[in-house]
Formats: structure tokens, C-alpha cells, sequence
């Protein structure tokens, strides 16, 4: 592990310790709630679309878990604003684990992508992709 990785694994903590937008949006245009029940990391995710439904204007989460959960929602709150919804929708594995900059072990996957696959399939529900559930599992 070289200089980048510790440079990498400070910025998770940092993320953990101190949050971005943690929180609830007033008047968000989704909101959805995720749970990796083999960590028992837990998020909600708010998102507010700007006025032409396709630009993501501000998001929130709120929610307990491990710190590469958090710090990876912390990060993707970041990240998301400013981009469109079908950015976010194409979104995968590889670019969260690029966003946090470290290798994930198999078994910290789940808890590294919660977040996003929170937002994205509360995005698919809003625009009627998805079939409406109450929580995404990721397990």
C-alpha cells in the first residue's frame, strides 16, 4: 500500500467523521430508503430535481452504517449534484469504487454501492421504471 491509499483511506474517514449533506431536503422530489442487512447499514436518500426533471439540483441522505457506507454516501451526495438523472442511472460498481479510491473487499461491495443503488432506484420509481417498494435490499 503506497502514500495515495493512506491519502485515500483519510479521506473516508474524513467523509465518516464529518459528513456532507447529511441530512433531510425540504420538499425533495424522491425520496428512498436502503438497508444492507449483512452490515445493518441503513440510508435514505433525498433528491431534488431541478425544474426540468432532468437535473439533479441537491441531495441529502440520512442513515446509520459501517464507515464505507457513509462515507461513500457522503461522496456520492457530492458527486450527484450538477449531473443529470440518466448519469446517475448509468452508474455502476467501478465508479463508486473509483469515487472512494480504494480496493473493496467482496464482502464491503454491498455497503460501498448502497447509496447508489438507493438514489437510482429511487429515481426509477419516480419516473415509473421501478415498481414502487418501500426499502432496496442489498443482500
Amino acid at each position: 500500500m503506497g502514500l495515495g491509499s493512506d491519502m485515500y483511506r483519510q479521506q473516508i474517514l474524513d467523509h465518516y467523521k464529518n459528513p456532507r449533506n447529511y441530512g433531510e431536503l425540504e420538499d425533495p422530489t424522491f425520496t428512498h430508503v436502503g438497508e444492507n442487512p449483512m452490515c445493518g447499514d441503513e440510508i435514505r436518500m433525498d433528491v431534488r430535481l431541478d425544474d426540468d426533471e432532468e437535473t439533479i439540483e441537491r441531495v441529502a441522505f440520512s442513515g446509520d452504517g459501517c464507515a464505507i457506507s457513509q462515507a461513500s454516501a457522503s461522496m456520492l451526495s457530492s458527486e450527484l449534484q450538477g449531473k443529470t438523472v440518466d448519469e446517475l442511472l448509468e452508474m455502476d460498481r467501478d465508479d463508486v469504487v473509483e469515487l472512494l479510491g480504494v480496493d473493496i473487499s467482496p464482502m464491503r461491495i454491498k455497503c460501498a454501492v448502497l447509496a447508489e443503488k438507493v438514489a437510482q432506484d429511487g429515481a426509477e420509481i419516480y419516473f415509473g421504471e421501478l415498481e414502487k417498494t418501500q426499502t432496496t435490499t442489498e443482500d
